[in-house]
């Protein structure tokens, strides 16, 4: 096991109702004048936008508002939220929405004190040093985001999506009521399930020794999802099988699961390029890739894909290793399809001729390699989309 540090400050308020603290838990952290940041209608239609804003005025507390995320969050939307921050006296910010609202917030908070561009974080020419707090009403069950210290964002210019990330961007309070996950789409649960997945699943191929406890954490949070995932789809107002889920999303990504060991992060940067590029959900780009990477580096660590899938997948070993190791992959796979997701490009909506388009902006954005797991250059990127292509 390797030495490690781990801060995870966020206070979780986890439960029905719990929507009614919100105002209360803005006065405790010190939010005075808030940007309320959303998406879409769906919090409108719900009517949640409404009550957070009845729960905000009871308390007398001032607060502007700011919609209009999407799916894979861009630029354009956090340069006009740092400037209306700074033209409002905006002291905090409260996302409601999933991931991607999340994330937007969390580039805004970074962006409204720093005299420069913000991309500059996600260039890594700047570190962020200052942000204003961030607390989170969630709604989709997924990235994780809640209780991480990163964002994703996307350049509108050239199509280039990035990570950053800082403590001073992990949320400071996190509200998780499941009751709110009832009216999720079929589709939009599974991508949310592939997501937490995927985040235990970038933290457990390692190549680190010793680490027991982590490894077991992160089979626990894959068991549980994989019990879980097909409840949520076929009853989904099963309050516990939505409990269970969405604490699921927190734990795949608030660090808890990768401590003391080596992450690869591969397949996300892999992945990154097919929402940049099709807009496709990163929940469904993800189901395409993993299973093409994994099907590609499993023998530079084959006993650790035995392991995934002999615990994992209760697959009962041959004495072959490799026979094992691929009916784990295989297992993943038809897990994938059973709840509705993608697993090659066909069904993602992807084409094989522009896999000369992904690994162009991939160099850019990895500057050449990515993963360490196995350590991988374009070459290796490129049949990895090819195994996904023709999967």
């Amino acid at each position: 096991m390797n030495n490690f540090r781990f801060w995870s400050p966020t206070e979780f308020v986890f439960g029905k109702n719990t929507v009614a603290h919100t105002a209360q838990l803005i006065k405790k952290y010190g939010g005075a004048k808030v940007l309320i940041h959303y998406g879409g209608q769906s919090a409108v239609k719900s009517g949640l936008l409404a009550d957070v804003e009845n729960n905000l005025q009871n308390e007398f507390i001032e607060y502007v508002k700011l919609g209009g995320v999407q799916p894979n969050p861009v630029d354009t939307l956090v340069y006009e939220g740092i400037e209306l921050c700074r033209k409002e006296n905006v002291n905090f910010i409260l996302a409601v929405g999933g991931g991607s609202v999340i994330d937007s917030a969390k580039a805004i908070a970074s962006g409204v004190s720093y005299a420069g561009d913000f991309w500059n974080f996600f260039d890594h020419t700047v570190t962020i040093n200052r942000a204003l707090p961030v607390a989170t009403v969630l709604t989709i069950p997924a990235a994780g985001s809640e209780g991480s210290d990163s964002m994703v964002i996307t350049k509108t210019k050239g199509g280039l999506k990035r990570g950053s990330g800082s403590p001073l961007i992990r949320p400071v309070f996190s509200i998780m009521d499941p009751v709110l996950t009832f009216t999720l789409p079929a589709n939009q649960t599974a991508y949310g399930i592939a997501d937490m997945m995927a985040h235990v699943m970038e933290r457990y191929f390692t190549q680190t020794k010793g680490v027991e406890v982590t490894d077991r954490l992160c089979e626990a949070v894959l068991l549980s999802v994989i019990k879980e995932g097909p409840a949520v789809i076929k009853e989904p107002e099963n309050y516990e099988a939505r409990a269970n889920i969405m604490w699921a999303g927190t734990v795949a990504h608030n660090g808890m699961c990768g401590v003391g060991r080596e992450e690869d992060w591969a397949t996300h940067g892999l992945e990154h390029e097919l929402s940049a590029l099709y807009g496709v959900a990163h929940g469904a780009g993800l189901a395409v890739m993993f299973p093409a990477w994994m099907q590609y580096v499993y023998t530079s660590g084959i006993d650790r894909f035995v392991q995934f899938a002999t615990r994992v997948w209760g697959i009962s070993p041959t004495g072959d290793k490799k026979e094992t190791a691929l009916k784990g992959i295989q297992a993943l796979k038809n897990f994938f399809s059973s709840i509705g997701l993608p697993v090659n490009f066909e069904q993602l909506g992807a084409q094989k001729a522009d896999i000369d388009k992904l690994i162009d902006t991939l160099k850019i954005n990895s500057g050449g390699s990515l993963g360490s797991f196995r350590k991988l250059d374009m070459a290796d990127a490129r049949a990895i989309y090819e195994i996904a292509a023709k999967a």
